[in-house]
């Protein structure tokens, strides 16, 4: 099992590296690209990505009580949520970090999250319904996991894969903007345009193509790889900080079969929980365009690669298996305080 979760690490970390290289480089093409159709627009894609970085810096230095705010979220009770705040200090000192603040989301949908720019400046926060249906072993795996996203940085490696998909994204606005007002491809462009065309209008063509439409859908589908590594690297530290994959595997075996979807949540935030809220739109999963937009792998993959560790046999998802969405799912437990 050691070796499992090791090397589920090592791979996901090799991934994260590579898709971040090939973000930048991707930035680095469009602004080289645009600037050829620009004339006089050569720093085209510096401005782009000075202007994303510094609107994603000041996002990041709020990361963390913006996300709170968005979902709701209230400062846990010792009291009232003990066994919640012992577990996250459990956890805390398995991962070698400092106890981050504890929130409680009331809704009844089982889920929870992590934010914070770093390990001083974290919080973790799980839903009502998460502590009512959920044992402790699970809830500790569900703790490990978010855990595990603070101590791999993985707030502030997002920020990064967002500040180039923003940069691409800028870009592409700027240049079609450009186009529009007819400043493409300068005095050059016009004169061969009055000589019928050739080959710089052609390259144009292709340029406009490739930084407004191309580029964007390649810096989205880059920034959404990037997340589902992360979520994979997650499940492996939280079975690194546990010693136990069922704990986490069951509580994901759970999550897959209930069909609640917390009620204060949006796009912008569904990235942060452990299960994705967008993944019980009807239909968004399932379809290979739909999968490879999404911030998570899908639950029955997640599992697999735990069940694999434990060496069960494979899982079927709740669609697999046939279960019909509108059944009825287990009775909760008793709200573990």
């Amino acid at each position: 099992m050691t070796t499992d979760f090791l090397e589920l690490q090592k791979k996901n970390k090799r991934t994260t590296r590579w898709l971040l290289l090939a973000s930048f480089l991707l930035v680095f093409i469009v602004s080289f690209v645009a600037g050829l159709a620009l004339t006089g627009f050569l720093g085209f894609g510096i401005f782009a990505l000075l202007l994303s970085g510094t609107l994603t810096f000041f996002q990041y230095r709020k990361s963390s009580s913006l996300a709170l705010r968005a979902t709701g979220a209230i400062p846990a009770d010792p009291d009232e949520y003990a066994q919640l705040h012992n577990l996250v200090e459990e956890m805390a000192l398995a991962s070698g970090l400092p106890k981050p603040d504890v929130y409680i989301v009331i809704d009844p949908a089982p889920n929870a999250f992590a934010t914070g720019r770093d390990p001083e400046n974290a919080a973790v926060a799980a839903t009502t319904g998460l502590l009512e249906k959920l044992d402790r072993n699970e809830l500790q795996g569900v703790i490990a996991h978010e855990m595990a996203h603070i101590r791999n940085y993985d707030i502030r490696v997002m920020t990064v894969a967002a500040a180039t998909a923003g940069a691409v994204a800028i870009m592409a606005d700027l240049f079609w903007r450009i186009a529009f007002f007819g400043g493409l491809g300068g005095n050059r462009n016009r004169s061969s345009n009055n000589r019928g065309g050739g080959p710089q209008a052609i390259i144009v063509v292709v340029a406009f193509i490739f930084v407004t439409v191309l580029a964007p859908l390649a810096a989205a589908l880059l920034k959404a790889a990037v997340s589902r590594s992360r979520e994979e690297l997650a499940d492996a530290t939280a079975v690194e900080l546990t010693r136990n994959p069922s704990g986490i595997r069951m509580a994901l075996e759970k999550l897959d079969h209930d069909v609640t979807v917390v009620r204060k949540t949006s796009h912008a935030t569904s990235h942060l929980w452990i299960e994705s809220p967008d993944d019980h739109v009807k239909g968004h999963r399932g379809k290979r365009m739909n999968d490879m937009f999404n911030t998570h792998p899908p639950l029955s993959e997640r599992i697999n690669l735990l069940r694999k560790m434990e060496g069960l046999p494979p899982y079927l998802s709740s669609q697999e298996s046939g279960r019909d969405s509108q059944d009825p799912v287990p009775p909760p437990r008793r709200r573990m305080r």
